[in-house]
């Protein structure tokens, strides 16, 4: 598989399917960044009404819909279904994922942590999502909310060294000494100056 970070305002995004997976998928697009995402449910329950106003269509995607889609997770609805319209889906040249069915996807959803800008995602290649999620609770304990602020710190001194022109492994540099002076990533006093560093 090859990893990628997908920015929601190029694609356009949707989830098609019923029930509490289907909407938890929607929610995470969402919490994403991915505004415009649409859900599709033709039995939706009273939460996925309420949560998806005016992102709801109440119907899986048709023709029309899939032609101007990028990307479809299908999640929550029966094989039979789900096959049909990953294929329909697959021959417009979408991207497609059928939740939990690793044979029917293009490409694999990541458990992930989110601070801020910072996000880190983990991968089993879709062998072992269990695994993947007790991975993900761990980062979460050890990369808590208090990341957020140190990538908007970096990030900030980074613009100002473009401005003066600090060259890339020179930021970098900087970077990693302030890592191994403020102790970051580690309980005791750690070296992070060296050349591999990336700014």
């Amino acid at each position: 598989m090859i990893p990628i970070a997908l920015d929601p305002r190029f694609a356009r995004l949707a989830v098609a399917g019923n029930g509490p997976l289907a909407l938890r998928r929607f929610r995470a697009l969402r919490a994403a960044g991915a505004t415009d995402a649409l859900l599709f449910s033709d039995a939706p329950d009273d939460e996925a009404v309420v949560e998806a106003g005016t992102a709801l269509r109440r119907a899986m995607p048709g023709p029309d819909d899939l032609a101007v889609l990028h990307v479809l997770w299908i999640v929550d609805l029966p094989r039979d279904r789900a096959e049909a319209l990953a294929a329909a889906a697959r021959a417009r040249h979408l991207l497609v994922n059928v939740e939990d069915v690793p044979p029917l996807c293009d490409f694999h959803s990541v458990a992930e942590v989110r601070r801020g800008d910072l996000l880190l995602t983990i991968s089993t290649n879709g062998r072992a999502p269990g695994l993947a999620g007790v991975i993900r609770r761990n980062l979460e304990l050890r990369y808590g909310p208090e990341w957020a602020g140190r990538v908007a710190e970096i990030g900030a001194l980074r613009e100002g060294w473009r401005r003066e022109g600090v060259t890339m492994p020179e930021a970098a540099k900087r970077i990693a000494t302030l890592a191994s002076e403020r102790n970051w990533l580690c309980d005791r006093v750690c070296d992070f100056t060296t050349p591999q560093s990336q700014s």
